[in-house]
């Protein structure tokens, strides 16, 4: 049986992102792997699939769409990955349905400030590289060692920092800072693999280099399916 794991977001040729994902899903290495990009647009049950990874470019044309399938990823146990637009949406996904905060929003689609778990970042991180440290005892510590790390970026918007001590408590927690301490990466603690980055680990791809949280992503997915047969 393949491997299958689906893309959740409305592809764009144009997107630097999008071009990497298929490169780094293949250096991933594992024989039998496919991948479908799904729009959010036509987006329906993912039953069948091995791994989700919310992919960048947000606001998606249907933004409850995705956040459904984040949520069926998160409650099935099924492996997920969300980069840039995925985590962000991974963290209003968490924010709605575990920590019942159902006005949680989003500051770029948002129309009231009353709850933004996503919050406009100090400085834009459109086309910007910069170091990242894992925390220790995190998995993405257990993928990247200790030391800082450069990831490319392509966003304006990041974790909102007032959220952080709730969603600690019910699991979600930080994995990764950037050099002034602000959240990059989070993890769930509760579930087999379930990792989103505000940074975008499949650039790496387009240099012909595997990204070892890809990787790993690609491996919980291959052992998923291992459960299934």
């Amino acid at each position: 049986m393949q491997v299958r794991i689906a893309l959740v977001g409305d592809y764009n040729p144009r997107v630097i992102a999008h071009q990497a994902i298929p490169l780094a899903l293949q250096l991933a290495g594992t024989q039998n792997l496919s991948f479908d990009w799904k729009h959010t647009s036509t987006l329906g049950p993912l039953d069948g699939y091995h791994g989700v990874w919310c992919v960048p470019a947000s606001p998606y044309e249907n933004e409850a769409a995705a956040i459904e399938a984040i949520r069926w990823a998160r409650e099935s146990k099924v492996p997920f990955l969300g980069t840039c637009g995925g985590f962000q949406h991974a963290v209003l996904e968490f924010a709605r349905n575990v920590l019942g905060l159902t006005s949680a929003d989003h500051a770029e689609t948002a129309t009231t400030e009353d709850c933004l778990v996503i919050s406009r970042l100090s400085c834009s991180l459109v086309e910007v590289e910069e170091p990242v440290l894992a925390l220790p005892g995190s998995r993405l510590a257990a993928l990247y060692g200790p030391g800082e790390n450069y990831f490319g970026y392509h966003c304006n918007f990041g974790f909102n920092p007032a959220f952080e001590s709730a969603f600690d408590a019910a699991g979600m927690q930080v994995a990764a800072r950037g050099d002034n301490g602000e959240v990059r990466a989070m993890e769930l603690t509760s579930h087999p693999f379930f990792i989103g980055t505000l940074f975008q680990p499949e650039r790496l791809a387009l240099q012909n280099r595997n990204s070892p949280l890809v990787d790993a992503f690609v491996q919980a997915a291959t052992s998923f399916r291992d459960t299934k047969t």
